[in-house]
């Protein structure tokens, strides 16, 4: 099928297309696919897109132009007579002819001063790609590439303006070439494209209106051509590959009736489909594993795609249905509408009128109150033929009273559905649906039928039952009931709301969230197609509440919908009602969500100019304590060397941590803030083990060289760093970053590549802390027995107590353990200023312990003042 058909198959059945797989699942899923023996291209539906709702395809019934072989007597003269053109548009639907690798002209526009005064040529080069050249006033543009010569339909743009030549080549909505300079020189250049000419298509002029040359004729097929004496926007480009006619300054307009056509040359008529302004369409090449683009009515394998848990709520709807709905509603069409199994679809002839009687049976059956509670596999035969419903196409011919009276039954259907009873059915099927906001999306797409009811004299149209209603004129607004929604949604919808919406705003806990006010639609047409603009509105409160949040509604295919506040503001506020600003149309409603009070903007400021100002006295600190050691000249050892590096580390990354807020505009530096972040703070850690190492191997006698020992030590201390770093980029290289600021995603669980060795770092020097203390207290013991052993209780309590303390306020910075404080940052706001004081000012803490009050860097001061005087 073509990329609509099939991602309208996989909807049908409660499927979507095929996603784009995730970095790294390419090679896996071509692989399954080939063990099913699926080759070649695949549809796909891009992530990135699936907030946007695809531009429908429009019918277009037109006369093409059958070339059919080279040769040098087939044309076809267009019946217009040109005026001078200063700035000039030719825009065509062509399927060109992939059996030919030569020259072939599109079109030639002759005058008697000059032949070759306007003229298109094109060929297929060596890669297949068809190439065009635009002639104007004899000067020739390079032949350059602009589709793919695939055999099928591609629509094309040619522009040229008088100043400074310039020209320009679209293919497919897409500008393939443009540059200037295609125009005559001397004293009277530039000048326009002189009028009274002859137009032939499909040959070169080599006289005027004659003398035609086989190898240089088009094969292949061409329609809705259009000439304009101006040079269209690719917005104006955009509407006209749509099959969009712009009557201002139209010259020549597609019409078999203002040609002349060659006798061999043969006409016929058919629907041509205009796909919008999405034309290229995502595929996988199952045999490389790769990615491309194909056009989109290309007819290609494709595959439907049903999350698990919403697989298995299908499976057991079918296998505890009774069918009651579905005996009901067959029986009276005397055919089957509503089919056994819920993977299949019913009625596959759909149009006007066979969707009319349909919709008047179901409305019948539930109106009746025949079955009273809808089963799950009842309500998605329900949903599902209301989909089919509102994407049939509206044909001439059509009776108006029958659209109008769909309309009616439609929103007849649509209310009964969501009637309170059905509320446990919605539960049941809330991972194959949106809930009932599937209800809304149909009934957007029903609106958009009923476009022919709008005349001069009728411009505004309702429809109304119960709660749920629409009205259409220029501006399509659409409204569902405070009761007719919220009875069917859950109350705690937090799955539909979106992360940024759902977080806390610093003083808040987003609790829940619930629907506070009907939902409404507002969509305005231009030339019958959606287009965005903004729009004030007011919404009534169900209750009066005066703590809102605003939401609008973007229907998401996979997600199953999801509230933002992007583009929306509150105007006014009032007990009983909300008044809204949006700069674009959508769904709107208002939302009440529940928060818990948790830290409030005052703290968080507190916090960040504690964690500021500590880094800045830390990394000072630190950087002083750096360059005494290197000034000084202390006696070379291990635990210098430890120290220096550990210093290093600490200080690299508090720098970075206090700037990383400058970088988060920009993403490259962000990342790479990141990374580096991730680097040095991993190092700091990993030195602080050192430093638990090292002093193990002080209490603990360890069978190791000193030299060694560094090895060990600096493989441990960057080595292991560098290694996880290196690894969560290669694995997980997309999900680095966090979404608002310069450090590791927590929501993809990137953020465990720091925290999971920072924590087992921890546990080891907690225990090596443990050891040094009971070591340090059973030496201060024997120590005191030996010196002084009459002395009292309390003297020896005294010392025991000191021996105790003074190794745990030495090492618990160097070995990083006043981090475990963060564990405890929940329990109160006490315990964060905590956890930030003592860590931000770490560096301090290390500069008083070893340098201010390190007898071997004061004696190596010292040693300097002795030197310099004597």
């Amino acid at each position: 099928l073509d990329w609509w058909q099939a991602d309208r198959y996989c909807e049908q059945r409660f499927a979507q297309l095929l996603f784009e797989p995730q970095d790294g699942e390419q090679g896996s899923l071509s692989k399954l696919l080939q063990s099913h023996h699926i080759g070649g291209s695949v549809w796909l539906k891009e992530r990135d897109s699936v907030l946007h709702k695809t531009k429908r395809r429009r019918g277009h019934t037109v006369p093409v132009l059958l070339f059919g072989d080279k040769t040098d007597t087939k044309y076809v003269k267009v019946l217009s007579d040109f005026p001078a053109l200063p700035a000039v548009t030719a825009c065509a639907h062509v399927q060109w002819d992939t059996r030919s690798q030569e020259v072939a002209t599109i079109f030639s526009y002759a005058v008697p001063a000059f032949i070759n005064e306007f003229q298109l040529r094109g060929c297929v080069d060596e890669e297949g790609f068809v190439r065009f050249a635009l002639i104007v006033h004899g000067h020739h543009s390079p032949y350059l590439p602009v589709f793919r010569a695939d055999g099928q339909w591609h629509h094309f743009c040619v522009t040229w303006q008088q100043e400074n030549g310039t020209w320009a080549i679209y293919a497919d909505g897409k500008r393939r070439a443009t540059a200037s300079g295609l125009c005559s020189v001397g004293p009277s250049a530039p000048q326009a494209i002189f009028g009274q000419g002859t137009f032939i298509i499909g040959q070169d002029q080599d006289s005027l209106g004659g003398t035609f040359r086989a190898k240089e004729s088009f094969s292949g097929n061409i329609t809705d051509l259009h000439i304009w004496q101006k040079v269209l926007s690719t917005e104006q480009i955009e509407k006209v590959r749509s099959c969009r006619v712009l009557e201002q300054d139209l010259v020549f307009g597609w019409s078999s009736n203002a040609l002349e056509v060659e006798s061999t040359v043969q006409t016929v008529t058919t629907q041509l489909l205009c796909p919008g302004p999405v034309e290229e369409c995502r595929v996988l090449e199952v045999g490389s594993s790769g990615f491309s683009y194909a056009s989109c009515l290309q007819t290609l394998p494709f595959i439907c795609h049903y999350s698990k848990d919403a697989y298995w709520q299908l499976k057991r709807a079918q296998l505890e249905s009774s069918h009651s709905l579905a005996s009901c509603v067959n029986s009276l069409a005397v055919r089957t509408v509503i089919p056994d199994s819920v993977f299949t679809t019913g009625v596959q002839d759909m149009n006007l009128s066979v969707a009319l009687d349909v919709l008047d049976i179901l409305a019948t059956v539930l109106r009746g109150g025949e079955v009273p509670v809808l089963e799950p596999s009842d309500l998605l035969a329900v949903l599902r033929l209301l989909s089919q419903v509102s994407h049939i196409e509206i044909q001439e011919g059509d009776e108006l009273e029958m659209l109008e009276q769909l309309g009616q039954y439609f929103m007849e259907i649509a209310e009964l559905i969501l009637e309170e009873q059905n509320t446990g059915t919605w539960s049941s099927i809330s991972q194959v649906t949106r809930g009932p906001m599937a209800v809304v999306e149909l009934c957007d797409r029903m609106v958009s039928l009923l476009v022919p009811l709008l005349t001069p004299e009728r411009t505004k149209i309702t429809i109304q039952y119960g709660n749920i209603g629409l009205r259409r004129v220029a501006v399509k607004n659409m409204w569902f009931g405070y009761g007719s929604l919220q009875r069917s949604l859950p109350s705690s919808s937090t799955t539909a709301v979106s992360q940024d919406t759902a977080a806390s705003d610093g003083g808040q806990k987003y609790l829940s969230t619930t629907v506070g006010t009907a939902v409404i639609s507002s969509t305005l047409l231009s030339d019958l197609q959606e287009i965005s603009t903004s729009v004030r509105y007011r919404l009534q409160h169900r209750v009066n509440f005066c703590v809102l949040s605003l939401f609008l509604l973007h229907v998401s295919p996979d997600a199953g919908g999801m509230w933002s506040t992007a583009g929306c503001s509150v105007v006014t506020s009032l007990p009983d009602s909300t008044a809204c600003f949006c700069n674009h149309t959508t769904h709107f409603a208002i939302l009440l969500q529940l928060y818990e009070q948790e830290r409030t903007t005052t703290e968080e400021f507190t916090l960040q100019t504690l964690t500021f100002v500590g880094c800045g006295v830390s990394f000072c600190a630190l950087t002083v304590t750096f360059i005494l050691f290197l000034v000084v000249r202390v006696p070379k050892s291990e635990r210098t060397t430890v120290h220096k590096n550990l210093i290093f580390a600490l200080a690299a990354g508090e720098a970075l941590l206090m700037f990383s807020e400058l970088a988060k505009t920009n993403q490259v530096l962000c990342f790479m803030v990141t990374a580096f972040l991730h680097l040095f703070f991993m190092a700091a850690f990993s030195w602080m083990l050192v430093e638990g190492l090292l002093l193990w191997s002080k209490v603990v006698a360890v069978n190791m060289s000193e030299d060694r020992r560094m090895k060990f030590y600096y493989v441990t201390g960057w080595g292991l760093p560098v290694l996880i770093v290196g690894v969560t980029l290669a694995t997980s290289f997309n999900k680095y970053v966090a979404a608002n600021h310069c450090w590791l995603s927590v929501q993809t669980n990137v953020i465990w590549a720091f925290v999971g060795p920072v924590l087992c770092i921890l546990a080891v020097n907690t225990f090596v802390l443990l050891r040094v203390v009971m070591v340090a207290v059973a030496s201060a013991r024997r120590r005191s027995k030996m010196l002084t052993p009459n002395s009292s209780l309390e003297n020896q309590i005294g010392t025991q107590i000191w021996a105790t303390a003074k190794p745990v306020l030495v090492l618990l910075p160097v070995l990083g353990l006043t981090w475990v404080c963060g564990i405890l940052v929940h329990l109160s706001i006490v315990w964060a200023y905590v956890f930030v004081v003592l860590n931000s000012l770490q560096g301090l803490y290390i500069f008083l312990v070893y340098a201010i009050y390190n007898s071997e860097v004061r004696n190596a001061i010292q040693r300097m003042k002795d030197k310099k005087k004597a």
